[in-house]
């Protein structure tokens, strides 16, 4: 072998070394890059844990009693400067660790506040709590002298009551029915030409006596109420209400029959209607019923 091959082969194997020393260098920076990565990403998901528990204490305050207005306001702003932190940790790069840093020692402050707000809170609310007890003795006396009259009040009240109830009217035997043109019963829609409403009104000795005015609400289907016009109405509950059909009938303290009717001109839809019977300003009555097709 000549002194020029020689030298080739030397000059070879030191290039080959090189190039081996190179991957297995570039081999170890990216194994090195990779934990690194890791490490990165775990701090970041650790960090945003603690943010998430930080902010998770923050909502479970959320019930606290602050009389404070301006703490309050406080409060609740740390409260949203919490949730903005955890939402740009969430969108930050792990391995923007600077910013991550920034983060980290933002975490730190926010949780001092936050103990110092609980701080002031817990002080206030100490403070309340003396003062509440401090009137609970003057409440009691007051509560006491007005009792005796309270009470005189409620049973009169009741007395009241139970003479305006007494003096109710009720209704049985309620039987709503479908009727075809010749006036034969029937559920079938295409049938149906009136709809007839009749009760009884039962005895009742204490109930004024005269000419009164029986109300009847057909409730369809969808709970919409069968009406020719929108402004027949009258008062229920301190309200205008509307109705279907209406009588006058005379109640002399006997039980009294009435009947109503009411004329099919609209489309009925299948299913299960119900009437509210209305005599005095008071729904003496219901009773529910089935159409078919």
């Amino acid at each position: 072998m000549t002194k020029n091959n020689k030298l080739l082969l030397i000059a070879l194997g030191v290039l080959l070394l090189g190039i081996i020393g190179s991957v297995t260098y570039i081999m170890l920076q990216k194994q090195e890059i990779s934990g690194l990565t890791q490490q990165f990403d775990i701090q970041k998901e650790e960090l945003e844990n603690e943010y998430s528990q930080l902010s998770v204490q923050y909502e479970g305050y959320n019930n606290i009693n602050i009389h404070n207005d301006s703490l309050l306001q406080l409060w609740e702003n740390e409260k949203m400067k919490v949730q903005r932190l955890l939402e740009e940790l969430r969108t930050v790069k792990a391995s923007n660790a600077s910013r991550i840093i920034e983060l980290r020692k933002e975490l730190a402050t926010v949780r001092a506040v936050m103990k110092s707000y609980i701080i002031q809170i817990d002080s206030l609310n100490a403070r309340n709590k003396v003062l509440t007890e401090e009137n609970i003795e003057v409440k009691k006396r007051y509560s006491e002298a007005t009792e005796t009259v309270s009470q005189l009040s409620k049973e009169k009240s009741e007395l009241s009551d139970k003479v305006t109830l007494a003096s109710q009217l009720t209704a049985s035997d309620i039987n709503p029915l479908g009727l075809d043109k010749r006036n034969k019963p029937t559920t079938k829609i295409s049938k149906l030409t009136q709809i007839s409403v009749t009760f009884k009104v039962a005895k009742n000795v204490t109930a004024p006596t005269g000419e009164k005015m029986a109300y009847v609400r057909i409730m369809k289907p969808d709970n919409d109420i069968l009406t020719k016009n929108r402004m027949d109405v009258f008062k229920y509950e301190n309200k205008d209400i509307n109705y279907s059909c209406r009588r006058v009938f005379e109640y002399g303290g006997e039980e009294t029959s009435v009947v109503l009717y009411w004329n099919v001109e609209e489309y009925l839809a299948q299913g299960d209607y119900r009437v509210d019977i209305f005599v005095d300003g008071n729904l003496i009555g219901s009773k529910s019923f089935h159409l078919d097709k």
